[in-house]
């Protein structure tokens, strides 16, 4: 199945399965979306967070796209966005999963 999510998407690139229900409807859906473990990840700045602060914002700064606060949460360890802005915390703002950054920066 084509991928159903754009690129940007938290969802991009996961399988989907089917479920064959007792009334022999078939419905599709995504498998889980495994968490990758913040180590996987190559921190290119950290943000500390300040009063007013939101990750929408903060993400939009960094990344240029509100809508990918998911990565800012996936370099975190962040099950739940709002456990992120707490004033003083350190946000590590990373490059995608998998991507190097450049050695010779």
């Amino acid at each position: 199945m084509a991928d159903i999510f754009p690129i940007t998407s938290r969802y991009y690139g996961i399988e989907t399965t089917t479920l064959e229900t007792t009334a022999g409807k078939t419905v599709v859906y995504l498998k889980r979306r495994f968490v990758p473990s913040p180590e996987r990840f190559e921190v290119i700045q950290e943000h500390t967070v300040t009063q007013g602060d939101r990750l929408d914002n903060i993400t939009a700064r960094y990344l240029g796209d509100p809508e990918q606060f998911w990565r800012i949460c996936d370099a975190n360890n962040a099950m739940n966005p709002d456990e992120l802005i707490q004033i003083n915390r350190q946000l590590a703002i990373a490059l995608p999963e998998g991507i190097q950054g450049n050695q010779y920066a």
